[in-house]
C-alpha cells in the first residue's frame, strides 16, 4: 500500500528553499530558453527591475515570458504589492495592467475556452485534454485560471516552485500525490506513467499552453484600438427575472480604449425598466472590462466582462454583481448601423388555441408607420393590427391558427430578422429546474453569504412525445411556485429546518454562518435540500407539473485567494487596494470558480 508522504519540518523547509530558487531566478537575468517579450513601459522598468532584471534585449525575468488576461496581470501586480512591498499609485497600476494585457495578453481564440473564469460563472467545468493534470490543478483553484495563461516551459516550472513557496501544503494536496508504481500496468496494458504529478503538469501545460502560438501571432498583428462609439441594441437574460431588451449608447471616455456608457432596458415579464451609467476599458483590442451603476454609485453596481467581436459589430458577455458574483446577466450587444435590429419577442412561446393575443417585438431602428404587412411572423400566425409602434418596440395583435405546426418561427420586421424568435407549441409537457445542482454558502455574520438563483424552464416534448429527445421545444422560463423539500441523506435528517429559504423568484437565501445553538450538537446551518418547482396546469385540470434540483448548502468561503477579482477599468477599481474585501468575493473554489493567484 502506498503511503502519503508526511509533512515534516525537513520537507517543508526543502519546499520553501526550492521555491526560493524561483525568486532568485526572478532577480537574475531574463530567461533565455525562448524568445520573450521586451518590456518598453518605463514605469514597469523603473518599479520592477529591482527584482526582474532586464537583459540586453530589454526582456525582464518572469514578466517577459508569460501572457495573461487583465485579471491575471492584476493578480500578479496585487501580489507584488501585498507580499513584496511594491508601492504604486492607482494610475500607475492601471497603466501597468493595461500595457501588459495589450502587449502580452491572449488572442480571442485562446481566451474563449476559459471565458467562464473571467465572467465569474459558477459552472462545473471539465478539462478533458488531461484529466490527471486537471485533478492536480483544481485542488486549489479552477482550471480556468490555468488555461487563461501562456508561458514558456521554464516559466511553468518556476510557477510550480512559486506555488510550493507560497503554499507549502500544495505539495501534499496536489503536487506530491504518488503516481503508479512500475509494477502497475497503465490503461490498455500500456506502460504506466510514473512521472510525478508536477512533472506531468509541466510537460502538458508547456506543450498545450506555450508562450508563442499562431493565434497570438495573428491577433497581435491585426490588433487595433476598438471603435465602439454609437448605439447598440441590448438583449439579455437574468435568471429569476427573465429576458431583457433595450439599448446601450457608448461615447469616448477621454483616453484610448476607454468608453462611457448609458444603458436603458426593460424586463417585459414584469415591465420593470432600468437605466445604468458606466465606464469601460478595452484590453488587448477586444476584452471589455467595465463597471456600471443605476441611480448612483451606491446603487446596483455591476461589473461588465464582455468580448468585442472582430468586426466590432457584436459584443457579448456577462454583467454581474461586484459583491455577489453569482448574481448576473448574460448580455449581447448588436451595433445599430442604420438598419433595424430585432432583439427579441415577448412572449416567446405561444400555445395553440386561445384566439387573439398580444405580441411585443423589441429592438431598435424600427421605421415610422409600421403596418401589419411589414411584419412576418411565419406560417400559421396572422398580424391583425399594430397596437402601437416606436423605434424600439412594436406591439401587435395576432392570431395563431389552430392548425399551426408547432416549432420555431423566424420573425421579420422590415429588413431585419431574428431566427427562432417565437416558438409555437401545443402545451407544456414538463418543466426543468436550472441549475440541476446548485450550491449556496451560509454567511452574513462573519463571512458573506453565497446565494443560489434557480429558474424553471418549460418544454414541449415535440412530435415524438418523448422527453429529452432531439425534437423537444424549449419554451423558456415560466412562473412557478417554489418550495423546499428534505433531501434525506442521514437518519432523522432535518436540514430543511436550518439551511435557509427560497423566495418566489427562485432565489435561495442561506441561513447565518456559525454554530447554531438551536441545532443538534450546535452544528452549522449546512445541509442538503431539494429545490422544488410546481407549475399548475389550470387549463385542463391536469395534475401540476413538478421538477426539482439538488441544493448543497455548505460552509462560507473561509479562504479567498482571488487577488485578480477586481480588474481595473476606467471606472477605477484600485489594483493597489486590498483584494479580499466584500467587493471582490468569489463564490467558491469548485471546478468552475474561485482560485488562488498565480
Amino acid at each position: 500500500m502506498v503511503q502519503r508522504p508526511r509533512l515534516t519540518r525537513t520537507r517543508l523547509f526543502a519546499a520553501i528553499f526550492l521555491a526560493a530558487g524561483a525568486f532568485v531566478a526572478a532577480g537574475a537575468a531574463a530567461q533565455s530558453d525562448e524568445a520573450g517579450f521586451p518590456i518598453e513601459h518605463e514605469t514597469i522598468r523603473a518599479r520592477c527591475a529591482a527584482c526582474h532584471l532586464p537583459d540586453s534585449d530589454g526582456r525582464m525575468s518572469r514578466i517577459s515570458f508569460e501572457r495573461k488576461t487583465p485579471e491575471g496581470w492584476q493578480g500578479s501586480l496585487q501580489r507584488m504589492i501585498s507580499l513584496n512591498g511594491v508601492t504604486l499609485a492607482p494610475e500607475e497600476a492601471r497603466e501597468i495592467v493595461k500595457y501588459l494585457s495589450d502587449q502580452q495578453g491572449l488572442a480571442p481564440e485562446e481566451l474563449r475556452p476559459g471565458l467562464f473564469e473571467v465572467e465569474k460563472r459558477m459552472i462545473d467545468h471539465r478539462y478533458l485534454a488531461d484529466t490527471d493534470v486537471e485533478f492536480t490543478c483544481i485542488q486549489c483553484h479552477s482550471m480556468g485560471r490555468v488555461i487563461t495563461q501562456r508561458r514558456t516551459r521554464e516559466e511553468w516550472e518556476l510557477l510550480m516552485s512559486t506555488h510550493r513557496g507560497y503554499y507549502p501544503l500544495a505539495d501534499f494536496q496536489a503536487f506530491l500525490r504518488m503516481g503508479p508504481t512500475p509494477d502497475q500496468p497503465g490503461p490498455d496494458g500500456e506502460p504506466p506513467d510514473t512521472r510525478q504529478p508536477m512533472e506531468r503538469a509541466v510537460d502538458h501545460l508547456s506543450e498545450v499552453f506555450p508562450l508563442h502560438t499562431p493565434e497570438w501571432a495573428a491577433w497581435s498583428a491585426t490588433m487595433r484600438p476598438p471603435r465602439l462609439e454609437g448605439t447598440w441594441v441590448l438583449s439579455g437574460h437574468q435568471p429569476g427575472r427573465g429576458a431583457l431588451y433595450g439599448t446601450v449608447t457608448m461615447g469616448g471616455g477621454g483616453e484610448q480604449d476607454a468608453f462611457v456608457t448609458r444603458a436603458s432596458y426593460t424586463f417585459p415579464a414584469n415591465g420593470e425598466t432600468v437605466t445604468r451609467r458606466g465606464r469601460g476599458l478595452v484590453y488587448t483590442g477586444y476584452q471589455w472590462r467595465g463597471r456600471s451603476f443605476e441611480s448612483d454609485e451606491a446603487d446596483g453596481a455591476m461589473r461588465e466582462v464582455m468580448v468585442v467581436e472582430r468586426d466590432m459589430n457584436e459584443i457579448s458577455g456577462r454583467w454581474f454583481r461586484g459583491d455577489y458574483d453569482e448574481i448576473g446577466v448574460d448580455v449581447r450587444l448588436t451595433r445599430l448601423t442604420g438598419s433595424p435590429v430585432v432583439a427579441g419577442v415577448h412572449p416567446r412561446a405561444l400555445q395553440l388555441g386561445g384566439g387573439e393575443r398580444e405580441l411585443r417585438i423589441f429592438g431598435a431602428g424600427f421605421a415610422d408607420g409600421v403596418g401589419p404587412g411589414d411584419v412576418d411572423l411565419g406560417p400559421g400566425m396572422t398580424v391583425n393590427r399594430v397596437v402601437s409602434a416606436s423605434s424600439e418596440e412594436i406591439v401587435l395583435n395576432v392570431t395563431l391558427a389552430p392548425d399551426a405546426v408547432p416549432g420555431g418561427r423566424d420573425v421579420f420586421v422590415g429588413g431585419a430578422s431574428l431566427a427562432g424568435a417565437v416558438v409555437v407549441h401545443d402545451g407544456i409537457d414538463r418543466i426543468q429546474v436550472l441549475p440541476r445542482t446548485g450550491m449556496a454558502r451560509v454567511g452574513g455574520i462573519v463571512f458573506p453569504k453565497g446565494y443560489q438563483q434557480f429558474e424553471a424552464v418549460a418544454f414541449d416534448d415535440g412530435p415524438d412525445g418523448r422527453p429529452s429527445s432531439d425534437d423537444d421545444l424549449e419554451l423558456g422560463p415560466v412562473e412557478v411556485d417554489w418550495s423546499l423539500e428534505e433531501y434525506a441523506a442521514t437518519f432523522d435528517d432535518n436540514d430543511i429546518d436550518f439551511v435557509g429559504s427560497i423566495d418566489q423568484r427562485g432565489l435561495f437565501v442561506p441561513a447565518a454562518d456559525g454554530p447554531n445553538p438551536d441545532r443538534d450538537r450546535n452544528r452549522n446551518n449546512v445541509g442538503d435540500v431539494w429545490v422544488v418547482a410546481t407549475l399548475a396546469q389550470d387549463d385542463n385540470g391536469d395534475r401540476p407539473l413538478r421538477a426539482r434540483a439538488h441544493l448543497v448548502v455548505t460552509v462560507p468561503l473561509y479562504l479567498l485567494f482571488d487577488a485578480g477579482a477586481n480588474v481595473s477599468t476606467g471606472a477605477s477599481p484600485d489594483p493597489a487596494a486590498s483584494p479580499n474585501g466584500r467587493g471582490s468575493r468569489t463564490p467558491g473554489a469548485n471546478p468552475g470558480m474561485g482560485g488562488s493567484p498565480k
